[in-house]
């Protein structure tokens, strides 16, 4: 039940590329090359890694705004091709797993909301060590992308939690501009796709700079 739950939230939802991923760098480069396969002028690092967390098609869409709309498909196979070489050399941060342990072992609902698909994160979820470590979890294709609150109201709705005991984690704009368009409390991380300086306007109850400083914190105030 919702009371016995510990601490100041009962939900935490976590974004998974570039919070508990370290994937930002791959997934920069493979945006930048499916745009020039198609024709686009590559992207700077900066615009590609901003689109990180949006759904796919739309985040393409952004980094690549010269790229004709009727090769988007195109665009996004050819993303997925490149990902597709480099998804084994993607690992968690080192010290997510003893995060999530930490958190579990206190009973929060751990769940994920990311801009990946479905197909994606549950690949990604095969991992050995993250069966049963989440509780839910929610993907932009079968909700709607961030900052749509969508997911996260689903993941309250499913776990029964109220927007000011649901703190969602992310690295990016899209990631707590969400959690505010949900009525949640937000705690961005420094090491992922965007700048921390642009998080501040968005009012993030803390700011990480290292996996271990977010355990820190969340074992403290979570």
């Amino acid at each position: 039940m919702p009371h016995s739950r510990p601490r100041q939230f009962d939900l935490i939802a976590f974004d998974w590329d570039g919070t508990l991923f370290d994937s930002t760098a791959i997934i920069t480069r493979c945006i930048q090359r499916a745009v020039v396969d198609v024709g686009g002028q590559e992207p700077s690092r900066e615009a590609a890694s901003y689109v990180i967390g949006m759904s796919l098609l739309p985040a393409l869409a952004h980094a690549a705004p010269d790229v004709p709309t009727d090769k988007y498909p195109a665009l996004g196979e050819r993303y997925r091709h490149h990902y597709l070489q480099h998804q084994n050399d993607i690992s968690l941060f080192e010290g997510v797993l003893d995060l999530l342990e930490a958190l579990k072992a206190r009973h929060h609902w751990l769940t994920v909301a990311t801009g990946k698909s479905r197909q994606g994160l549950n690949e990604a979820l095969q991992a050995v060590e993250l069966r049963g470590v989440f509780d839910g979890s929610r993907t932009a294709d079968e909700t709607a992308g961030k900052p749509n609150p969508l997911m996260l109201n689903e993941l309250m709705r499913e776990f029964g939690a109220e927007p000011e005991r649901t703190l969602m984690i992310g690295d990016t704009t899209h990631d707590l501009q969400m959690a505010l368009n949900a009525g949640c409390t937000s705690v961005g991380v420094s090491y992922g796709a965007h700048e921390p300086a642009a998080f501040h306007a968005l009012n993030p109850r803390h700011v990480a700079h290292s996996v271990r400083e977010l355990h820190d914190w969340l074992l403290q105030h979570a």
